[in-house]
Parts: C-alpha cells; sequence; structure tokens
C-alpha cells in the first residue's frame, strides 16, 4: 500500500486530540469538501466546566455542517460531531449517537479511547481513526481497537506535533498504517470519495 491511500472509502471517521490538536483540526476539517460522504467524530480534551465554541468556531471554516454531539440523535452523512465538555461521546447501533457521564477514562471525560472503541464496534474495517498532537496517552488503546477491527489508522507524524506524548503513545500501542504531517492527511481526506 503507498503511504497516504486508504485500501476503502470509510464510512466514518473518529479523530481525537488534545494539546496542539486544535491548529491541527484547523488544518484538517476545511479540508472536508461539500458532499463528503462520511460522518466525523471529534473529541478533543477540554475544560470540563466552561461550554464549547468548537462548533461555532468551525461550522464557519468548513463545507460541512459542524455541531456537538446530542444524546440519542441519528447520525447523519457528512456531519462533523464534536464530543461536548465533560461527556464520554459514544457510538451506538443504529447508528446513533450517545452521551455518557461514566468514570473519566486516563483522565479525561471525554475520552478518545472511550470514542474510538465503541465506533469500532460499530463501523469496524469502513473505519479510519486519527490521533492528533495531545500530552496525554489517551487514544492508544482505542487506535488499537480501530486496527484490530479492521479500520485504517493515521497517526500525526510526532515530529509535526507540538505536543507528542499522544502520538506516540498511540504508535507505541499499535502500528499505525500512516504517519504522517498534517497536510498529507489533509490531502489523504481530500481523496475520500465514496
Amino acid at each position: 500500500m503507498r503511504p497516504g491511500t486508504l485500501p476503502t472509502p470509510p464510512h466514518a471517521i473518529v479523530i481525537g486530540g488534545s494539546a496542539g490538536a486544535l491548529e491541527a483540526l484547523g488544518a484538517l476539517l476545511p479540508a472536508l469538501p461539500s458532499g463528503f460522504p462520511a460522518p466525523v467524530f471529534i473529541v478533543l480534551h477540554l475544560p470540563r466546566d466552561i461550554p464549547s465554541m468548537l462548533a461555532q468556531i468551525f461550522a464557519a471554516k468548513c463545507a460541512l455542517p459542524v455541531t456537538e454531539a446530542e444524546d440519542k440523535e441519528p447520525i447523519r452523512p457528512g456531519t462533523i460531531y464534536f464530543a461536548p465538555p465533560d461527556y464520554h461521546l459514544l457510538i451506538e447501533q443504529g447508528p446513533y449517537l450517545a452521551l455518557s457521564v461514566d468514570d473519566p477514562v486516563n483522565l479525561s471525560r471525554p475520552s478518545i479511547d472511550v470514542l474510538f472503541e465503541s465506533a469500532a464496534d460499530v463501523y469496524g474495517r469502513s473505519l479510519l481513526g486519527i490521533i492528533l498532537s495531545g500530552a496525554s496517552a489517551d487514544g492508544a488503546a482505542g487506535l488499537a481497537a480501530v486496527r484490530s477491527a479492521g479500520g485504517f489508522t493515521i497517526v500525526q507524524d510526532p515530529q509535526s506535533a507540538p505536543m507528542p506524548l499522544m502520538t506516540t503513545s498511540a504508535l507505541e500501542r499499535c502500528q499505525a498504517d500512516c504517519v504522517l504531517p498534517l497536510d498529507q492527511i489533509a490531502a489523504l481526506l481530500r481523496r475520500i470519495d465514496r
């Protein structure tokens, strides 16, 4: 397989990050063209007691609709969903979104691992998982779950990550299909067309 190519177009994308990932999303999400077929689910580690403005910030920059996830909401194609502060975001059969106030995982709620593992259960080999810059090991187990389910995995090149702990932890836990700088991840996403 050539670096930066997907074997099949994904039916869903999960993205996780922490410190430094906001800037990364600023490069990736605007690259998704209008009519992009797959839903995109995102967990960023956020302060628990402050309302998130991520959906509003990115709605102005993206061709796709951007929203904060709501409990029991049916999943719409070509929509970007952000996990709300202090709630785990899960994918359930249907597919539906689910929010949970279960205990933090890796000291985080929302947890990247929780999103990735639940999405892997639903989408299996049709899932694309992406780990971005961050300052914790959250996401490593989740990316391994995506890969174990047959999904495609991408990790931001740690040399291009402002906080490389999250990316290096993911690479230590599983062998990603691609390790790419942001511009190459964005180029790959532009080429997805079901």
